[in-house]
């Protein structure tokens, strides 16, 4: 049998070819990212094994494997995705440490001759793709924020009475109106039966003649400027129809998200406060938990590790999450710990704790992360579903 290790890079990457035995078959050799290069890496093969079953390994290393990965799968090729941690494991077994691509590539072959990998169940194009989504809509969800506060800013300008109006000002009554009848003047220039139709007619007969007129006697008192109305009118129902358009796509990401989970075993979503979406997030930032040897080490990847400020021999009683890492995770960490610090009765025991040490609430659902990274690393070791347990 051949083994073929692979360091991956962006441009180029560097393969060594070793035997079962242990012999190594030439140096080590580059090949370039491109058709041209995948030739030049079969050619070798070929060349070393004519008759021989071969085995591949390569580091999941960015995003600059899957190519290569899924050309290598695609001609027959049985290829393993390990971890770095695994490598991580044999390189420091040589007394020459010094990182190299030749000795890396070496290093990668080793770990496969030896069998010091574990296979996952999980396919590394599905946790790939698992990942894009689940980073894109946290990308779309920012830029439905960030245009929702541009519509509030404008309208504080030429309608601030507009907010009391409507309980959630992006709803599916407010935003119709909005696009319709966007400023006071507008508003005013419209019958009154006119604006009670739409409205009726948005709200699915919920609404009528008396928000119509409230909504008028908004309008007829409001203290916005006059200055400009007309293009900030223009410019709101541009970005309402953003809104509209972004969410749908939220929707459709969503949907992906919820069919590409259905390949995962995973009990994330036993979590309280974990659901679909942000179990995607945490599973395919996380990958295989095996990564990490306990939950400091998977707090330190997400960046919820404390940081401690030393100088000499004092050291700062104060600590603040170090916020290295995975963006993605520590989010997703933060959003899961702030709906189970209200909602598991395990965790609204530490959440409550801490705010009765008169810690701030950001301080509070600080530590609840860290209660969460280790019933999230438990719950990913194991393949057990979360039970709360009340420690008392």
């Amino acid at each position: 049998m051949l083994i073929v290790g692979i360091d991956i890079a962006k441009r180029s990457h560097e393969a060594a070819l070793v035997r079962e035995s242990g012999e190594v078959i030439g140096k080590t050799f580059k090949f370039a990212n491109s058709c041209a290069g995948f030739n030049l890496l079969t050619r070798r093969i070929a060349e070393a094994a004519p008759d021989e079953d071969v085995e591949i390994g390569m580091e999941a290393t960015g995003h600059y494997w899957l190519p290569l990965y899924a050309r290598l799968r695609k001609e027959g090729y049985r290829v393993h995705v390990i971890n770095a941690v695994q490598s991580d494991a044999l390189r420091g077994l040589y007394i020459r440490q010094a990182k190299t691509d030749s000795r890396d590539a070496f290093i990668i072959a080793e770990v496969i001759r030896f069998g010091r990998y574990a296979e996952t169940s999980t396919s590394p194009e599905d946790l790939y793709a698992l990942r894009e989504l689940s980073r894109h809509r946290f990308y779309v969800v920012d830029c439905v924020s960030d245009l929702k506060r541009k519509v509030i800013a404008l309208l504080d300008q030429v309608f601030p009475e507009y907010e009391t109006l409507f309980s959630d000002m992006f709803g599916v009554t407010s935003s119709e109106l909005l696009l319709t009848y966007t400023t006071p003047e507008d508003i005013l220039a419209v019958d009154t039966d006119k604006l009670c139709q739409l409205l009726n007619t948005a709200s699915r007969g919920r609404l009528g003649q008396a928000k119509a007129e409230e909504i008028k006697n908004a309008a007829a008192n409001s203290f916005g400027m006059l200055l400009a109305s007309d293009s900030i009118g223009l410019l709101i129902r541009q970005y309402i129809e953003q809104i509209r358009f972004v969410e749908t796509q939220i929707a459709e990401i969503e949907r992906a998200i919820e069919r590409l989970m259905v390949s995962f075993d995973t009990q994330l979503t036993t979590i309280t406060g974990i659901g679909p979406t942000l179990a995607a997030a945490i599973l395919s930032e996380i990958g295989d938990i095996k990564r990490f040897e306990s939950p400091a080490k998977l707090a330190a990847f997400a960046g919820i590790d404390p940081t401690t400020k030393q100088s000499g021999e004092f050291v700062g009683t104060q600590s603040k999450m170090s916020k290295r890492g995975s963006p993605y995770l520590r989010r997703a960490i933060w959003l899961a710990s702030a709906i189970a610090a209200f909602r598991d009765p395990a965790i609204m025991v530490l959440y409550q704790r801490k705010r009765a040490e008169g810690k701030h609430h950001n301080t509070a659902i600080g530590h609840v992360c860290r209660k969460m990274i280790s019933i999230i690393f438990a719950v990913l070791r194991d393949n057990k579903p979360y039970i709360p347990h009340i420690s008392g």
